[in-house]
């Protein structure tokens, strides 16, 4: 099992990741041991996250929201579902 997240940082842009521990991760992001796009953007806090049964639907999943815009994502984090619509159609 694994989740697929979403952070956003003190800049307010997002961040991406993957972790089979979410707790454990959120705070390594926040004491040093995240990724270095975080190190410099900290506080982060989660949210958003999806749970995948296995590793490989994750890394689908993530792949696909690292390519997403901020917007788009701002749209996902905050559940509305029709601006999410309107932003994939206008990308097509």
């Amino acid at each position: 099992m694994c989740f697929v997240y979403i952070l956003r940082c003190a800049d307010d842009s997002f961040y991406v990741g993957i972790a089979q521990e979410l707790d454990a991760r959120l705070k390594a992001h926040n004491d040093d041991r995240g990724a270095t796009y975080t190190f410099k953007r900290r506080p982060v806090r989660l949210v958003y996250s999806e749970q995948f049964d296995s590793n490989s639907e994750g890394i689908k999943r993530e792949r696909q929201l690292k390519h997403w815009s901020h917007s788009k994502k701002e749209a996902l984090v905050s559940g509305d579902l029709q601006k999410l619509k309107h932003l994939s159609k206008s990308c097509s």
